[in-house]
């Protein structure tokens, strides 16, 4: 079974602002919290897309290739950008924009999919084993996803209500926190962070 530094260190990585909570944050001003929750569906799977097969089968195969690992941070600094791009352009559009077409199950999946914190979990914090020898670690971790993203809906559910931030402010800004982590990847990627 997991023990409390597991804990601690997936909570801290959980709980760190990045591209999926930024997404979260997004989703859930423009749509409240409630309407945000499926949401969390898209973050816990693309992170068990990724944690599982690296602590089941792939942590062995992945040591000693740096350039899959730079490879894997450029794919997903330039969908970090994308996102960004499309934020700026929902908020210049329109004064109000349509929560609907802001953030999707589907992006926070595919963010998630590339956020490099999935596997540094998954080969180093993860117990690595076969599936049934982890398991106990990969649910305590599902729950620790669910309650981390949960906290970032309540942010975003609480800026959204606030009466000084318009709509367009909280995608404007956010876009701008995408693109400051799509350099930080890109630069991570060639060597140069």
């Amino acid at each position: 079974m997991p023990d409390s530094l597991f804990i601690v260190a997936i909570l801290a990585l959980l709980l760190t602002p990045g591209p999926t909570n930024t997404l979260l944050t997004v989703g859930a001003a423009a749509r409240g919290f409630r309407s945000s929750l499926p949401l969390l569906i898209g973050e816990l799977a693309g992170y068990l897309a990724v944690v599982v097969p690296l602590a089941t089968i792939a942590a062995s195969l992945l040591e000693g290739r740096p350039a899959l690992a730079s490879a894997l941070r450029l794919a997903a600094a330039l969908w970090v950008l994308f996102l960004a791009i499309r934020l700026w352009r929902v908020s210049a559009i329109q004064k109000n924009p349509d929560s609907a077409s802001a953030v999707t199950v589907g992006q926070v999946f595919l963010t998630t999919l590339l956020n490099p914190k999935a596997p540094i979990i998954g080969l180093v914090i993860m117990p690595h084993g076969p599936l049934a020898q982890i398991a106990p670690a990969i649910g305590l971790f599902s729950l620790l996803v669910a309650g981390a993203g949960t906290s970032f809906l309540v942010l975003g559910s609480l800026i959204g209500r606030a009466p000084v931030l318009s709509p367009q402010l909280v995608y404007r800004v956010a876009a701008i926190c995408l693109g400051v982590f799509s350099l930080g990847l890109a630069g991570s990627a060639s060597g140069l962070i």
